[in-house]
């Protein structure tokens, strides 16, 4: 048989981190520097799998793999996502995210040609 979940203090408080940092980011400053620290977390980890895969030239089927299986992911969410309300702040964290990954393996093609 099932048991009931208990509604402790982290159970609460975690149920609430996302209404918390949207009231957080609520000052267009703290707003700003969050989705600038999205975007460059991003751009990291879109251009190091571009260098993973420039450098193990084995790996490129799943570097492609994951690449596409995130972007999806993402697209899929943020049509979830665009049919809430005020879900505003998740939205454009999950495009800054996206933003963030096709800028660091735009940057990384780019390095082939010169």
């Amino acid at each position: 048989m099932a048991k009931k979940i208990q509604f402790t203090r982290l159970h609460k408080s975690s149920g609430l981190a996302l209404k918390r940092i949207d009231e957080w980011a609520s000052n267009p400053w703290r707003r700003y520097s969050l989705l600038t620290i999205v975007f460059l977390v991003f751009f990291l980890f879109g251009s190091a799998i571009g260098m993973i895969n420039g450098v193990l030239a084995l790996m490129d089927p799943v570097g492609a793999l994951i690449t596409v299986l995130s972007w999806e992911f993402m697209v899929r969410i943020r049509r979830f996502w665009s049919l809430k309300e005020r879900q505003i702040l998740s939205c454009q964290v999950l495009d800054f995210a996206r933003m963030g990954m096709l800028y660091g393996l735009l940057v990384e093609g780019s390095k082939l040609f010169g």
